[in-house]
């Protein structure tokens, strides 16, 4: 090996460790690895430390304890937890123009202050197929149910040393959370609407449709 080489090695390990990804320290700035080949070098270097290396992704929009409870039984099957983050862009691609609720940047910081999280990611949507896992190869790849069906496992589980399916942690869920704010937006805005219709001597076709608009936010 170059001595190039052995100082950018040095290096890792230094950032690993005094940075924060090793420590007990949020350090967001440590935490947060966009490029994903500098992430590959951050998992060799953990690797010759002999740490086994699981990994997990989804939304977290809206944080909520189940995340928190999800994240902390990912990372009891390991010692370092690496966590994929949708970006924004492929969030809307998947769930539409009104998600996410809370931007990346913010994601990725709440994330990094979370004592389970050690490295955070973000997964682009023009990403190749699998290729965080493909990049990474975790000793435990962590999913749910609804990510994956058997035979996705099955071809996961030859990239990966094992594929653990995870139950939800908690009832609650960033959908039914914004279902909660909107239906009580809707009824906090609908008495009003009305009465500012009436006042104005609102024609029928014109309520109808501030009706269909406050009924369609209220079912989403």
């Amino acid at each position: 090996m170059s001595e190039h080489n052995d100082e950018s090695e040095v290096g890792i390990h230094h950032r690993l460790s005094e940075r924060g990804v090793l420590g007990n320290g949020s350090s967001p700035e440590a935490r947060f690895v966009e490029n994903h080949e500098k992430l590959g070098e951050y998992v060799e270097a953990l690797r010759t430390l002999q740490q086994r290396i699981v990994l997990t992704s989804g939304t977290f929009d809206l944080l909520h304890v189940g995340h928190a409870k999800y994240l902390e039984v990912a990372k009891s099957y390991g010692d370092v937890l690496i966590v994929g983050v949708d970006s924004d862009t492929k969030v809307r691609q998947r769930k539409g123009p009104d998600r996410p609720v809370v931007p990346e940047s913010e994601r990725v910081n709440m994330l990094a202050h979370l004592r389970s999280v050690d490295i955070i990611t973000l997964k682009q949507p023009e990403d190749p197929h699998w290729e965080l896992i493909r990049n990474i190869k975790p000793d435990t790849l962590i999913v749910t149910k609804e990510t994956y069906d058997k035979d996705k496992i099955k071809e996961l589980e030859e990239i990966c040393g094992q594929v653990v399916v995870l139950e939800p942690q908690a009832t609650t869920s960033t959908s039914a959370q914004i279902r909660r704010l909107q239906i009580g937006w809707s009824s906090k805005i609908k008495e009003p609407v009305e009465r500012l219709l009436e006042e104005h001597h609102a024609d029928p076709e014109l309520r109808r449709k501030i009706g269909r608009v406050l009924s369609d936010r209220k079912k989403r």
